[in-house]
């Protein structure tokens, strides 16, 4: 074989949205792309905010000596800084810039995070439905994951399931919020909850057991909720974010990775995520985009336009009788697939030229994602298709 068994294996279970990305651009070919409703990439299409640009171009004009050389594989200090002045609002906790590490995007904050805790064999529990790439990541590290449904009525958080998969092997839980692909928020009381079973179980395992907060769409948030941040309600959690989707940049792999000041040795733990950010290859975060978010911590995209779509979206789906949880934020729905298969009913939305990806994909089988992050023109001329699809799929 050409290449590691193992990898051919994960690419033929993880190829739902390749396989998607291909459909339609068969289909466009055919029929034309404003006849093709492509709803399968969380790749947003908003332009960064205004001060993206005005900062990009403060910088063209006059380049700091040294602008592209290496830092520090933490990142540069006024960017950690500036990271840590709002997570330090946010929390109420004393964060400063040695709390944060500047990385290649939320992925990038992940691996280092999972490569810094994990020893061979050690488990990571995930919540079905999870983003698709979290079991590639954690066996990158030699980690075993472990899946836990959420509420199958709300997708909220089920924490005595939770506490029920925790063994003496299991090192850290993942959490998403808002969630990808389900766009849930979990609420203070739930991560209260969440924080006193995970100290109670350390206690009785008498083992440190993390809690991985993935926090891409934390500030797309609709309806005036509010997204808790991890740091008050569990003293071993860390936060791995992006600014793929806030500020709409995923094409820049700009992120970082924060640690909870109160961190059960929380000194070593950066030192040896900086330590990884480095010798996984990442070596540092992009310089130049280091630069720029540092000053855009408070900017963000139009959240209200993201909003709009959702209602458009939500309220004319569940019109036709498709069955869902409302979303409070990221820019995603997963409803109940009408038929028994998930990935029949995906194949017969394509013959309405309707491109969705399958629950099957994020391990919840019987649902599919929409995202819709996409033009709100497209959203609106696809909604005579969606009617022709509720009806041949049988709904009401």
């Amino acid at each position: 074989m050409a290449i590691a068994t193992k990898i051919q294996t994960f690419i033929e279970g993880a190829s739902w949205i390749r396989k998607m990305f291909e459909e339609g651009e068969r289909l466009r070919k055919i029929h034309g792309a404003e006849n093709v409703f492509d709803f399968t990439l969380g790749n947003p299409n908003v332009e960064p905010p205004r001060k993206f640009d005005e900062e990009l171009l403060r910088l063209a004009q006059d380049p700091p000596p040294g602008i592209h050389r290496y830092m520090n594989n933490a990142g540069y200090d006024e960017s950690r800084a500036a990271v840590a002045e709002i997570l330090a609002e946010k929390s109420g906790l004393t964060v400063t810039g040695a709390h944060v590490m500047m990385t290649c995007g939320a992925a990038g904050a992940l691996n280092a995070a999972l490569k810094t805790m994990l020893n061979p064999g050690e488990e990571v529990i995930i919540l079905s439905p999870y983003f698709v790439e979290y079991k590639f990541y954690i066996d990158n590290h030699g980690g075993v994951p472990r899946v836990v449904p959420t509420n199958p009525d709300t997708f909220q958080l089920d924490i005595p399931a939770i506490e029920q998969a925790i063994t003496p092997l299991t090192r850290a839980l993942i959490i998403c919020s808002p969630n990808n692909p389900t766009g849930v928020i979990y609420p203070a009381e739930s991560l209260h909850d969440l924080g006193v079973m995970i100290q109670r179980k350390e206690r009785e395992l008498e083992r440190q057991i993390y809690v991985i907060s993935d926090e891409p769409y934390a500030r797309i948030a609709y309806d005036g909720t509010a997204v808790p941040n991890i740091f008050p309600f569990v003293d071993n959690s860390l936060i791995v974010t992006s600014h793929s989707k806030d500020l709409a940049l995923p094409g820049e792999r700009i992120g970082y990775l924060a640690v909870n000041p109160r961190m059960t040795h929380v000194e070593l733990f950066m030192e040896g995520a900086v330590f990884c950010n480095r010798t996984l290859g990442f070596v540092n975060a992009p310089a130049l985009m280091q630069r720029l978010v540092a000053r855009l911590q408070r900017e963000s995209v139009d959240i209200d336009a993201y909003q709009e779509k959702r209602d458009i979206l939500y309220d004319g789906l569940t019109g036709m009788g498709f069955d869902m949880v409302r979303p409070d934020g990221a820019f995603y729905l997963f409803p109940r697939s009408p038929c028994a298969d998930d990935v029949e009913f995906v194949k017969l939305a394509q013959k309405h030229h309707i491109l969705l990806v399958p629950g099957t994909g994020f391990g919840a089988p019987g649902y599919f994602r929409i995202a819709y992050c996409v033009d709100k023109a497209m959203i609106e001329r696809s909604l005579p298709a969606w009617r022709d699809l509720a009806r041949e799929a049988g709904i009401r």
